[in-house]
């Protein structure tokens, strides 16, 4: 082997080190420039649930808001002259409600009720169910009495309680509380009225007269349901989303590299 081959090979090992040193510089100023990769679509749901975990409270009661502020704009809209998008309201909420006029409230009118005088039959409630209101009489919410109670309830309990407990935490309401002062007065208020109503329909003639509930008695106890919906489950919600909260905190804290943040 002569000495030029001697020389040529360290020469060519120090050219193959420059040139690997060059391509490795070369591919982590590539990677470094690269946009980070597309997220999975469990990496999404993950992030959506973590949001939702944090907000749950503003967005239901967002969406309480939106629910009652949209039965009450339907007669707004009416007295306004937009005929049109007030009747699709109408339209929506009656999927969900019976909105009989004489169990609703009217806005725009002589009075904000028109309870029955005498009873009426079930085909004849179905006919007054599509009277929404004229300019006398004033146009009905798109809820009833008792709805309206229950969903206003509920979205200003839910309002207060997202004020009191950055203050304090709330103990939820007992099952049994709950029921009692909850469910049983509507379900005596309102079931004694459907009860009543079929005895008075059926041909043994057991009542002479059906009970018709008052409208004072519908708000009430529709209260007393939507404020033992969040005094009840608010708590127990709010317990559960701090818990999603940390664990998917500690999730993302391992996926990032980042030192978990303790509130």
């Amino acid at each position: 082997m002569g000495s030029g081959d001697i020389e040529n090979k360290p020469r060519t090992s120090k050219t193959q080190e420059i040139l690997a040193e060059a391509q490795r510089r070369l591919q982590e100023r590539t990677q470094q420039e690269m946009p980070p990769g597309p997220r999975t679509l469990a990496e999404k749901l993950t992030r959506f649930v973590y949001w939702l975990a944090q907000h749950w409270l503003a967005v239901f009661n967002t969406l309480a808001g939106i629910y009652i502020g949209g039965a009450i704009s339907a007669p707004l809209l009416m007295h306004a002259g937009f005929a049109a998008p007030a009747r699709m309201l109408y339209a929506f909420y009656s999927t969900m409600c019976h909105q009989y006029p004489f169990r609703s409230w009217f806005l725009f009118g002589q009075r904000f009720a028109y309870p029955l005088t005498k009873p009426i039959r079930v085909q004849q409630m179905n006919e007054l169910r599509s009277f929404i209101g004229d300019p006398t009489t004033g146009y009905k919410i798109a809820l009833c009495q008792r709805d309206v109670a229950i969903y206003g309830v509920i979205f200003l309990a839910g309002v207060a309680y997202a004020l009191i407990r950055k203050k304090r935490q709330l103990q939820p309401w007992p099952i049994w509380s709950y029921f009692v002062f909850g469910i049983a007065p509507m379900m005596l208020d309102g079931g004694i009225q459907w009860i009543s109503y079929l005895l008075w329909v059926l041909p043994l003639h057991l009542v002479e007269h059906p009970f018709e509930t008052i409208p004072l008695m519908r708000t009430i106890t529709g209260a007393l349901f939507g404020y033992g919906v969040v005094a009840t489950a608010y708590p127990y919600m709010n317990e559960y989303f701090d818990d999603v909260n940390k664990t998917i905190q500690r999730k993302l804290n391992k996926i990032s590299n980042r030192p978990e943040v303790t509130q």
